[in-house]
């Protein structure tokens, strides 16, 4: 195995290549965003530094909750339509997928896209370079006709460099989980479009989109009873106080979840109890009762406002795929 640290990092057999972002530039993008979010009005957190690896952990751990439907849904969807999906894709085939995580979903699509086209290509894309180099070992063990070439980066980057090499294989994108409702209408649009950019006319993007719901099966999915999707947000909090030396204290903040139905979308807040004010090095923020720190969103579409997206974005819906309740869709998209 190879292991790259270029002003990127990488471990290697024959068949795995990981490539990553140094650990000292996470850390610095990580505290310039914790300060800017701070100093907010409403204060925030970008949701895209849940996944350290005691983040990345507890997630896995909330795809298995009751109330969490979207994992089982998707998944449900996968093991019915894989073959199909992969039947959409030229041969020899390059699978990419955003945020990969254990690639837990994305072997039914490997296995699927080995059987029918003999051979893969697959490069992972995740932020956690030890969740990317567990999940490859574990693939590889079981697929000896896949090659992987991973890459520990955020999206953006990880685009960029994609597009700046060219691949004569069809690719295959899948950003899976429904990630795209953590951005906003207008984010989902302009990020579309930057996927867009390296797709050519062979190449296709799968997408899961979390459908509209009612209010209560909503909530429940992102405020379980365990209090494990607690955790998971309150570990941003944990992940300042390790890595920035920050002094939250963890005990002072609560989790919610509520369905904003006019945006369309879940919010996850960090509550204040109490009037309180928290150092980070140098800088001190004050909280009041009841304040919050607006931590995720999680937008849920239609399937007219998926097609709408789609269109704003150069692309159109070229197949869909959903569970009997149509609570969740795989959406197969190519450039208009």
């Amino acid at each position: 195995m190879k292991i790259l640290d270029r002003p990127m990092a990488t471990a290697s057999d024959d068949r795995f290549v990981l490539e990553k972002i140094p650990v000292d530039q996470l850390g610095e993008n990580f505290a310039d965003a914790v300060a800017a979010g701070l100093e907010r009005p409403q204060k925030t957190l970008p949701c895209r530094f849940f996944y350290d690896e005691r983040g990345s952990l507890l997630f896995e751990d909330i795809t298995e909750l009751e109330e969490y439907y979207p994992t089982r849904t998707e998944r449900g969807i996968l093991q019915h339509s894989a073959k199909q999906i992969a039947q959409a894709i030229g041969p020899q085939p390059e699978l990419i997928e955003l945020g990969s995580g254990s690639a837990a979903k994305t072997r039914l699509l490997i296995h699927a896209l080995i059987q029918e086209h003999g051979s893969l290509l697959f490069r992972p894309i995740d932020i956690s370079p030890t969740i990317l180099e567990s999940s490859s070992r574990d693939l590889l063990e079981d697929h000896p006709e896949l090659e992987i070439e991973a890459l520990a980066a955020e999206y953006d980057d990880a685009l960029q460099r994609l597009a700046d090499a060219p691949s004569s294989r069809p690719r295959l994108v899948v950003w899976l989980g429904s990630s795209i409702g953590n951005l906003t209408r207008d984010a989902a649009c302009a990020f579309l479009g930057r996927v867009r950019s390296m797709l050519g006319d062979a190449d296709r993007l799968l997408v899961g989109v979390d459908r509209r719901k009612d209010r209560a099966t909503l909530e429940r999915a992102y405020d379980d009873a365990s209090g494990v999707t607690a955790a998971f947000n309150l570990n941003l909090l944990a992940r300042a106080n390790r890595e920035l030396g920050a002094n939250f204290e963890l005990a002072q903040f609560e989790h919610r979840a509520v369905w904003e139905p006019k945006l369309g979308r879940v919010e996850m807040h960090l509550v204040s109890r109490c009037e309180q004010r928290v150092e980070i090095g140098e800088q001190e923020f004050a909280f009041d009762r009841g304040e919050t720190i607006h931590t995720e969103n999680s937008h849920k579409y239609s399937a007219e406002e998926i097609e709408q997206l789609a269109a704003q974005s150069g692309l159109r819906v070229e197949q869909r795929w959903h569970d009997p309740r149509e609570w969740f869709e795989l959406s197969l998209l190519q450039r208009a």
